[in-house]
């Protein structure tokens, strides 16, 4: 008995799926294998220096050895009459020595307190501080609003010694004067210490204004003071004058109980300047 063939009717398959083309592998990287590197500009410097150095050096040892080959330029004889120099005047027009009036230094060098202005016919001599005539530089800072302060910058400005006279004129008239020397070294002790004091003299509770010049002098002034008034006190009046003259500062103070002239104090100033 032949089998029978059964045929399904099992309708049309899906088509497939379309492959994926493959990934590329990357190619393995070989460790053995040299990177690229970098130019080396430094060697190259380095090399250009290195040359220049030897460079100088060699053109140093050849400059030296063609200056041992030539022979010593001898030196000129040292006594020489006609080199002299300066060469002293014949006699008859040398110039004369300056006397102790025309030579500053030898006034400014010597007793500082002969060259204070001596108190007036009348006047009672006051020692306010040392009888000698002198003032120590500690005594003098104490006169500031900071002592201390005042002391160093004193010492900064090469201060060397004060010397101070005063006298009383009448009741209650006081003059006092100072000069304030500095080393000769110190060539702006003097003009920076006398400045210094007359910046704050327009200030309110000094003068209230820029002073007025004294005759003969380079900058110096003198101011009259406002009157001070105080309940049970009798009136003070005050006037000050500064100024400077080489290594000297001056400083002048006069107080009254009366109002005090300009042309008072004014001529106290000139007159101690002309004793410098």
């Amino acid at each position: 008995m032949e089998a029978t063939e059964t045929t399904e009717n099992v309708g049309t398959a899906p088509e497939p799926a379309p492959t994926p083309e493959p990934t590329p592998v990357p190619a393995a990287v070989d460790p053995d294998a040299e990177s690229p590197r970098p130019r080396r500009i430094g060697r190259t410097i380095a090399l250009i220096a290195v040359a220049a150095v030897l460079g100088i050096v060699g053109g140093t040892a050849v400059g030296y050895g063609i200056q041992a080959e030539r022979e010593p330029t001898p030196l000129p004889a040292l006594n020489q009459p006609d080199l002299a120099y300066p060469k002293s005047l014949p006699a008859g027009q040398k110039p004369a020595p300056l006397t102790s009036a025309e030579d500053r230094g030898i006034r400014t060098d010597g007793d500082l307190r002969k060259l204070l202005l001596p108190k007036p016919a009348g006047a009672k001599k006051t020692d306010f501080h040392d009888e000698d005539g002198w003032m120590a530089t500690a005594e003098f800072a104490e006169g500031f609003e900071d002592p201390g302060s005042a002391l160093s910058h004193q010492l900064d400005l090469r201060i060397r010694r004060i010397a101070t006279t005063s006298w009383l004129t009448g009741e209650y008239k006081s003059t006092e004067i100072r000069l304030v020397q500095y080393r000769s070294t110190a060539v702006l002790g003097a003009q920076d210490y006398a400045e210094s004091q007359m910046d704050y003299m327009p200030d309110e509770e000094y003068a209230r204004y820029d002073g007025d010049p004294i005759k003969g002098s380079a900058n110096g002034r003198y101011y009259v003071l406002p009157v001070v008034k105080k309940s049970g006190y009798l009136d003070y009046y005050e006037a000050r004058a500064y100024l400077h003259r080489g290594d000297i500062a001056v400083e002048i103070f006069i107080s009254d109980t009366k109002k005090i002239s300009k042309k008072e104090i004014a001529s106290v100033a000139e007159r101690q300047l002309g004793r410098l």
